[in-house]
């Protein structure tokens, strides 16, 4: 990354940390709005919508295709453990384990949403931006690192 690249036009993470990342901070939403509120309320959606942005300006050129699909993955597998662990944050508490993933979805659908469309705007800025040209001195760059 050169002085001129700001940090949200080149990322540098591997697909693996982000992932991670974006796991990690999703359940550190869910545990703040649980335990201040006891279910998930516009704080949580909104911290989604701004992890969807920020993983996507994070993650490498390519790691794209594994970001790109990481928003709808990442919210339905959160919801499944938040099904199991706490029923009563995302549905009615006598709700099955998948009506309550289904619940959760639909009720933060919007988040979802706005969410992947950020996501998914930002890499195809990134792309249109980058342009052919770098990606093949980036290619070049990590091929270089491996064999040296």
């Amino acid at each position: 990354m050169t002085q001129a690249d700001t940090f949200w036009e080149v990322g540098s993470e591997p697909g693996r940390q982000v992932v991670s990342l974006g796991v990690a901070v999703t359940l550190t939403a869910v545990s703040i709005d649980v335990l201040l509120v006891g279910r998930l309320t516009l704080f949580f959606d909104l911290c989604f919508m701004v992890l969807c942005l920020g993983l996507a300006a994070l993650v490498r050129r390519r790691d794209f295709f594994l970001v790109a699909l990481l928003p709808p993955v990442l919210l339905t597998v959160v919801f499944g453990f938040i099904s199991l662990v706490a029923r009563g944050a995302i549905a009615d508490p006598g709700d099955s384990v998948l009506q309550a993933i289904v619940s959760g979805v639909a009720t933060h659908g919007v988040a979802l949403f706005i969410g992947y469309a950020l996501c998914l705007g930002w890499l195809a800025w990134r792309l249109h931006r980058e342009g052919e040209a770098d990606m093949a001195t980036e290619l070049s760059r990590e091929l270089g690192q491996q064999t040296g």
